[in-house]
């Protein structure tokens, strides 16, 4: 055998406005239609709230909000893309809001072009680089990086404490009461 061998990767590819992006699919666990997230108190902007997936709460973030972008009204294509997300040494589960996913392509390493220093809207720093796909450019997205080390632990909280159980005491409008004391 001659030749060097030449390395192909899949991307999920997805659109948010008129822009593409893609994802490595070995980061994607899956893709769901569009359900409304429960809100969850005194979050950030970009989180949209959480959604349960077969009973473990996960984070939803507005990539568009995310990467700098105008709010979209939600339509019949948008859709949540599940990620998987390497967070030290643990994975954690994102949902990311997209406008509507197109379809699965391949890439191959040596027609991916390093991020553009000027002439992008887009923090490059979460940018794996620009991937030539047909006849047209799709942004490659380092979905580690998407989410900065405090945002990630800021959703992680925040869907931590929404997973938490209701105290039954707190239900129905009741307030905790203040323990007694003398004075």
């Amino acid at each position: 055998m001659s030749g060097s061998q030449e390395n192909v990767n899949q991307y999920l590819t997805f659109k948010l406005g008129k822009e593409s992006f893609a994802i490595e699919i070995l980061k994607v666990r899956e893709v769901l239609d569009f359900s409304e997230p429960t809100k969850v108190p005194r979050s950030p902007e970009f989180l949209e709230g959480v959604i349960n997936l077969r009973g473990s709460v996960v984070p939803v973030v507005d990539m568009r909000v995310i990467l700098g972008m105008p709010k979209n009204e939600i339509s019949i294509d948008s859709c949540i893309i599940i990620i998987e997300i390497s967070l030290f040494d643990e994975t954690i589960l994102v949902g990311a809001l997209a406008d509507s996913v197109q379809e699965v392509v391949e890439i191959l390493d040596t027609t991916i072009d390093p991020p553009p220093k000027i002439g992008t809207k887009l923090r490059t720093e979460f940018l794996k680089g620009i991937g030539k796909v047909n006849s047209g450019f799709v942004m490659i997205l380092n979905m580690d990086r998407v989410l900065s080390i405090e945002e990630l632990d800021m959703v992680e909280r925040l869907s931590m404490e929404a997973s938490a159980p209701v105290d039954p005491n707190m239900m129905h409008g009741e307030q905790e009461q203040p323990s007694a004391t003398a004075p």
